[in-house]
């Protein structure tokens, strides 16, 4: 009798265990999943509460929300294809080289997620824009009327900006790949007389691939929502998905278009979400 009766007690701690998923889950729904369905239903239906797919439609089918979603994903890519290089020749540089200081430079480069993406493109617009350093000594020394490197007030300026800011996504995960490499392999394929390309393509590359597409898939993330490098530089014509919703919301006051547009990057976000959580996974973060 005396242990039937203590057998419930266990079920009775696990139950109110249970009860303490309860306040992270309202906190969740309240900040999160709210303001989402929020958005979601301000893009299904029009001011008097009826729904418009009519205009989801066209939003969708329009001009200006084409443009934005292709300089979107053009954009991104372009910048994570130029974080991969670049993060993959920083990193190998820093972990297979004996440079002296390495381990400081790459602390510094470190920094640059630490800062606002508006300083750099701040920092870019000092030197290269239309009244910076570069262009001021160029016109200066070869007595030109007008500023010969105008790149930065395009896609190009974003691209490099971007390029810049979100390297760092790509050269920590390749060092920490990099340290696991076995170095007996290095050196045996050296004796046996390979050249240092065909080292790093058949010893140290495939170590380096699933950090890569770790660190890749994150900055696609990152670069398909930035917004201040975009806003800042004011490239001419080059108008993403996240500027566009804020030039729908805040300067035309067309909530229903600009929550349509939220919708659909936040889907495309979610996706990517998905793509680097995957890719994380299988590196083991």
């Amino acid at each position: 009798m005396s242990e039937a009766v203590a057998i419930p007690a266990p079920a009775m701690k696990l139950s109110s265990g249970k009860l303490w998923i309860v306040p992270p889950a309202a906190l969740l729904a309240l900040l999160f999943f709210y303001p989402l369905a929020l958005i979601a239903r301000q893009a299904f239906l029009d001011d008097s509460g009826v729904t418009n797919v009519a205009e989801v439609i066209r939003v969708l089918h329009s001009r200006f929300f084409l443009n934005a979603l292709i300089n979107t994903v053009s954009i991104s890519v372009a910048a994570t294809a130029g974080c991969l290089v670049v993060g993959l020749v920083l990193a190998l540089i820093l972990a297979f080289v004996p440079v002296p200081g390495s381990g400081f430079i790459a602390r510094l480069i470190d920094t640059f997620i630490a800062l606002p993406t508006f300083l750099v493109t701040l920092a870019f617009t000092f030197l290269y824009g239309s009244a910076g350093m570069l262009n001021a000594g160029l016109m200066e020394t070869f007595s030109l009327p007008l500023p010969p490197v105008d790149f930065l007030y395009s896609a190009w300026g974003v691209i490099l900006a971007e390029v810049t800011v979100y390297t760092p996504f790509i050269l920590r995960p390749l060092l920490a790949a990099f340290s696991l490499v076995d170095r007996g392999q290095i050196e045996a394929a050296s004796v046996l007389g390979a050249r240092p390309f065909r080292i790093v393509r058949q010893v140290i590359l495939p170590a380096a691939i699933p950090a890569l597409i770790a660190g890749g898939s994150l900055c696609l993330l990152l670069t398909v929502n930035e917004f201040g490098i975009v806003l800042f530089i004011g490239a001419k014509g080059v108008i993403t998905l996240p500027l566009l919703i804020y030039g729908k919301a805040i300067q035309e006051s067309a909530y229903q278009v600009a929550c349509i547009i939220a919708v659909v990057n936040i889907a495309l976000s979610l996706g990517l979400f998905g793509l680097y959580r995957f890719a994380a996974g299988r590196l083991g973060a």
